[in-house]
């Protein structure tokens, strides 16, 4: 026994002297981009001796961090490379066991940074493991006054006539600001939204288990600015748009960053009327209608918030969004039936509206001594209250009778969620958490109409899930597997009546691979299951608009569409610039459309409403790319190809669809010299069928300067859009009659505008995990 003791003895003082006075070293450190202060996966890290060659080397993980073992002493060089930022050199003298680098910030390649950049010149667009980020840069904010008018220039965005959003083609898209979803139609929100107010937009087309599945055809996330500057610092936009009536917007972003404490605002508003026309013509019913429309728009969006850095390991933020609105159409619509001249008529329409849209938003934040291990709760209330007034009256008819209508509604949203990360030792990580969304809206609808009924509808929904995750990272390649599943109850009551309600559970699985050889290459491919639930407005049976010869309402029959999708993208990175090349295939079952219908008891008259029809199939290519040609030219560019088969019944006639679309953009900047860019913007999409339509093919060109001036702290903005007066939407079907359309409103205009920031550079930024806002990312220009 002695001598074994002594053996043990022995043993443990040659590991300790051994361990003492090995000549191996470690490094460690996190990379983090220099203006978002967000990590960046997948870098490369090389350590390189005197002669130039390469010693060791490894990529940093998801959350940045990077760790290099069993370097010998001495002085080396480390270089550090990422697709779309400047590399990273700096001299390292090891002399210690453990040489702890700390944060290391890259700089963006493509950003025109001085020492305070609140908004780049241009936009820029971040390749992640499953996004796009486009961070908004001066080009995007001076093309449009609202974030409605600013999405078309997205690569894999459509915004229709209305306002409507689709990516990659499909209309089935969950809107978020702020990560949280809105309680607003997303049409009506993204036109109250000042353009200056955005900080970027976060195309997630294929979303991990841990995020809300909703959303066919994926998330768009639109962040908001939140500055964290240290000291008082802020920026100030405002903008006028003219075409036959004058719009103003503006936005002003405060922030004050002092010890433990910081608080941000952002205010923003715009204001004016836009014109609309709409003219169709029922060839079917020897007919047209045309409707000559002005809206008013008064909006408002305010942001408040605060974080505690109570001290390294415990954080604490509250924020509020408010969203004001006044506004509606002035309308008059003319329909005119050849045939039977008797039916002819004129209406005058009047609609008032008034929304308070609110959310708040609380966080708390625990990070372990561990690095990244760290648990985070949250609450997110949102308030919606919207009060409509509605007025027709008729010109020379004695068919119809003047009348009056108000709807008033109120939409209540409460999600709470628990997140937790645990790293498992230096390549693994497992993330679980809990989630509540419980939504109430109640709908009071009152009409004076003979040929409506006055009622009431409330509608209830709950959705409680868990997922988990599991991911490692090595040196080239990493993956992630989870799955999410959730339990959903609804109800739907009108005139205290149960008129609809379903149950189930259902299990949302996801999948991603990345791998990156070289500093030049990354290929991903990612699988998800995802489930698109119908809108409120989809389901609500009262009446959205109505008229003497159309009126749209929902289905509160309509069910659910699921949908799995599978893509996968390239991304390459060239001496004088980047392109990035993605596929995708989705599986729909119980797929979800507009259908019109005669109504039987007019058949005067249309009623537009909603449907599910047959599985259907979708796959679609996408190409973006940039180059810099010269120092005083560059241009991006994308283009996205869409193919679907659409099949179902349309009144009683069995009908199948073949649908290609594709889209085309591209965006060229011009130097003029160190102060001032010129602009050319170049849109077109391609016709497209839906199951009872075809859509004919858009185009449009826009034009812009800027120049920038007091020391690159102000930027005075000229744009002329749609230049050549082509920007119009067109339309016809022959179900359930032959009739074809078109809309049109204010699309030429010219824009002004001016911006100036102001305030200190040095920044602490709150990292605050999103569950719709991951932080894997890559780089390039936009």
């Amino acid at each position: 026994m002695k001598q074994f003791i002594v053996i043990i003895v022995f043993i443990c003082g040659v590991l300790k002297l051994n361990a003492t006075n090995t000549p191996f070293s470690q490094i460690s450190g996190t990379i983090v981009d220099a203006q978002l202060k967000e990590a960046i996966p997948f870098a490369t890290i090389s350590v390189i001796d005197a002669s130039g060659k390469i010693v060791n080397g490894t990529t940093s993980k998801e959350d940045g961090t990077f760790v290099l073992k069993r370097i010998k002493k001495g002085t080396y060089s480390l270089k550090i490379q990422f697709m779309g930022y400047k590399t990273h050199t700096q001299k390292l003298n090891i002399d210690s066991k453990n040489l702890k680098l700390g944060t290391i910030p890259l700089t963006p390649s493509v950003a025109e940074m001085d020492e305070v950049k609140v908004v780049a010149e241009r936009s820029t667009i971040e390749q992640r493991i499953d996004r796009k980020i486009i961070n908004i840069g001066k080009d995007l904010i001076t093309s449009g006054a609202t974030a409605s008018d600013i999405m078309n220039n997205l690569p894999s965005i459509n915004v229709d006539q209305e306002g409507n959003i689709a990516l990659r083609g499909n209309s089935n898209v969950k809107i978020l600001i702020d990560g949280k979803p809105s309680n607003m139609d997303p049409s009506q929100l993204l036109k109250q939204i000042p353009s200056s107010s955005i900080k970027r937009v976060e195309l997630i087309t294929n979303p991990s288990a841990k995020y809300n599945p909703e959303g066919m055809s994926g998330i768009i996330n639109i962040v908001l600015h939140k500055n964290t500057n240290l000291g008082f610092n802020g920026n100030l936009n405002t903008g006028l748009t003219y075409g036959e009536n004058a719009r103003f917007n503006g936005a002003l972003n405060l922030n004050y960053r002092a010890g433990k404490f910081n608080v941000y605002t952002n205010l923003g508003g715009n204001f004016g009327d836009r014109h609309n026309r709409n003219d169709l013509d029922l060839t079917g019913k020897n007919a047209q209608q045309k409707i000559d429309m002005l809206n008013h728009n008064n909006s408002y969006l305010y942001k408040i918030g605060a974080d505690f850095f109570m001290d390294d390991h415990n954080t604490f933020s509250f924020y509020t969004n408010q969203n004001i609105f006044k506004g509606g159409p002035d309308a008059v619509i003319n329909a005119t039936y050849f045939d039977n001249p008797s039916n002819n008529l004129k209406q005058d329409l009047n609609m008032d509206i008034e929304n308070f849209n609110s959310t708040y938003n609380f966080a708390y934040k625990h990070t372990f001594k561990k690095e990244g291990h760290e648990i985070l709760i949250e609450a997110d209330y949102n308030d919606y209250d919207q009060d409509e007034d509605f007025a027709a009256d008729f010109d020379n008819q004695t068919v119809y009778t003047p009348y009056t209508e108000t709807v008033a509604e109120n939409r209540k949203t409460l999600i709470t969620s628990i997140d937790y990360t645990l790293p498992i030792g230096e390549n693994s990580k497992l993330e679980s958490g809990l989630e509540s969304r419980n939504l109430k809206n109640e709908q009071d609808y009152n009409t004076t109409n003979p040929a409506s009924t006055s009622s009431d509808y409330e509608y209830n929904r709950n959705i409680y899930s868990f997922y988990t995750t599991f991911g490692q990272n090595f040196d080239k390649f990493s993956y992630q597997i989870g799955a999410r599943l959730e339990r959903f109850t609804i109800d739907a009551e009108a005139e205290n009546t149960r008129i609809f309600e379903d149950n189930y559970i259902t299990l949302y699985p996801s999948g991603f691979f990345n791998y990156t050889p070289n500093k030049k290459n990354s290929y991903q491919i990612s699988y998800s299951r995802r489930i698109d639930r119908p809108s409120l407005r989809q389901v609500s049976p009262i009446r959205e608009i109505s008229t003497p010869t159309i009126t749209v309402l929902g289905n509160p029959d309509l069910q659910p569409q699921f949908t799995n999708s599978i893509e996968f993208n390239y991304t390459r990175n060239l001496k004088k610039g980047s392109f990035t090349a993605g596929i995708f295939y989705r599986n729909i079952t119980d797929n979800i459309n507009q259908l019109i219908n005669e109504d039987p008891n007019d058949d005067a008259n249309l009623i537009i409403t909603y449907s599910n029809f047959d599985d259907t199939n979708a796959y679609g290519f996408e190409l973006s790319s940039n180059y810099k040609f010269t120092n005083w030219w560059s241009a991006n560019g994308s283009f996205e190809l869409y193919q679907q088969t659409q099949k179902g019944v349309v009144g009683s006639e069995y009908t199948e669809v073949d649908n290609t679309a594709y889209t085309a953009r591209i965006n060229n900047s011009f130097s003029v010299s160190e102060k001032v860019t010129l602009q050319l913007f170049t849109y077109y999409r391609g016709p497209n069928k839906e199951l009872q339509f075809k859509n004919e093919d858009v185009f449009f060109t826009n034009l812009g300067a800027r120049y920038t001036f007091l020391n690159k702290k102000a930027t005075l903005s000229l744009n002329f859009n749609d230049i050549f007066g082509t920007q119009k939407y067109e339309f016809s079907t022959t179900k359930p009659y032959r009739q074809k359309g078109m809309f049109k409103t204010e699309f030429q205009n010219v824009y002004v505008g001016f911006s100036y920031r102001f305030g200190s550079s040095k920044t602490k930024k709150l990292q605050r995990k999103k569950r719709n806002n991951d932080e894997k990312q890559g780089g390039g220009m936009f």
